[in-house]
């Protein structure tokens, strides 16, 4: 996730909400009204203003909802058709990228990275030693996100009413002015090349493909190299080879993308509207989507996990998935969490201790999780539009995740 997060809390109204239920002859309506039960007193709590919540398998979505409210002083319902921008879970579409560009031949993820990159980047502490493509990829690239990350990356949507609207977050004012947008290739160039303004601290200590460190920098480095190796704008290279293929129809990296009108507000904490903004890095966490694109995406991830995938070859799939680091890669593993992405890593995608595939997200107003098991090819995913600060957020969020479990079997029958 892009390691931010904070959370708020919701006021104690009426579940407002929308299911979905496909593959009906295989759905237990018992399993799935327990499970919106459990749910929906969790919801009660307050933690939330809005989310939405599914579990698919290798074939279909079994079961997707939304609760709560995607604007909740108009009370207007979180459905399974809201949109919103959805953090790190976006750097799984980057790996899928990078493979799909190396599968038309522009690219191949041993290349330097200078090869494609038309400013000067190297660590200046191992000046000799090429940052490859895969490792930005792995999170090995030395590529740090130092201070100008924050300050200088977040940008307010344009034209969008700010009353009554909080434009810092977390006490820190990361909003940047609309009329002050920089490009993702001169973002890059200001904090990566040897000369760039904001270079400060934006290397590590630690030679290029030794440690884990995670980038959202080598992110969006890695999607510029897919724009100046395939000629083509990142949007539009993964509407193409992602988005169409899988009938993502409500899904984009911008705003003028997607139908705006299903676009959810965004809360810092129940009672705290924060504004919609873009970032210069927007591959890193700046994918916009909704609980039932995703969950079709989720399903393409796990057949192309089993040699089904549609999307990319089976080669590319193989390699996706394969674990590429070791423990000398890891200066702290993450053997605590299952559903933590720093345990091991595909191409952009994350391995739990235990086995699970996915990947987490943080941002202002945004929390989600997308994880499947390979042992029984169930997946779930989780989108919030609401931040949590405290013990009481994390147990409601990760109490959702875990009651999900607890019913998933049910709808697989």
């Amino acid at each position: 996730m892009r390691k931010i997060s904070t959370f708020f809390i919701v006021p104690m109204l009426l579940i407002s909400c929308q299911t979905m239920k496909t593959n009906s002859s295989a759905v237990s309506h018992r399993t799935s009204d327990s499970l919106d039960m459990e749910i929906g007193t969790i919801y009660q709590q307050g933690s939330f203003n809005g989310f939405s919540v599914s579990i698919v398998n290798d074939q279909t979505t079994l079961y997707q909802k939304g609760f709560g409210f995607s604007d909740a002083a108009e009370g207007k319902p979180y459905t399974v058709k809201t949109i919103q921008n959805i953090a790190s879970v976006s750097k799984t579409f980057v790996g899928i990228a990078l493979l799909k560009a190396q599968e038309l031949g522009k690219l191949k993820l041993d290349d330097p990275v200078q090869k494609y990159v038309p400013f000067k980047i190297v660590n200046p502490q191992f000046p000799q030693i090429p940052i490859t493509i895969r490792q930005l990829a792995t999170h090995t690239s030395s590529i740090l996100d130092n201070e100008f990350y924050l300050s200088k990356n977040y940008f307010l949507k344009p034209n969008q009413n700010l009353n009554g609207i909080k434009l810092n977050f977390d006490d820190e004012q990361i909003f940047n002015p609309s009329d002050s947008i920089i490009t993702m290739g001169t973002f890059l160039e200001n904090v990566l090349s040897e000369h760039g303004k904001w270079n400060t601290n934006s290397f590590s200590t630690h030679k290029p493909g030794d440690i884990y460190e995670y980038s959202n920098v080598g992110t969006a480095l890695a999607a510029f190299i897919v724009e100046q190796a395939t000629g083509q704008d990142f949007s539009a290279f993964t509407k193409e080879h992602i988005l169409k293929p899988l009938q993502m129809k409500d899904s984009g990296w911008k705003f003028e993308e997607v139908q705006f009108s299903k676009f959810s507000k965004l809360y810092e904490n129940p009672k705290t509207v924060l504004p919609l903004y873009l970032s210069a890095t927007y591959p890193d966490g700046g994918f916009i989507t909704n609980i039932s694109d995703l969950s079709t995406y989720l399903t393409e991830l796990i057949k192309g996990y089993n040699g089904k995938g549609t999307i990319l070859s089976r080669k590319s799939y193989q390699e996706y998935f394969t674990p590429q680091l070791s423990a000398a890669h890891f200066t702290e593993r993450n053997t605590q969490n299952p559903y933590s992405e720093s345990y091991n890593v595909g191409i952009f995608i994350g391995f739990g201790y235990t086995g699970y595939i996915g990947h987490t997200g943080g941002d202002p107003g945004v929390m989600s999780m997308m994880f499947f098991d390979p042992k029984n090819n169930l997946g779930r995913i989780m989108i919030f539009n609401t931040n949590f600060s405290d013990k009481k957020g994390n147990d409601a969020f990760y109490g959702i995740w875990n009651v999900l479990e607890k019913y998933q079997s049910g709808f697989s029958k």
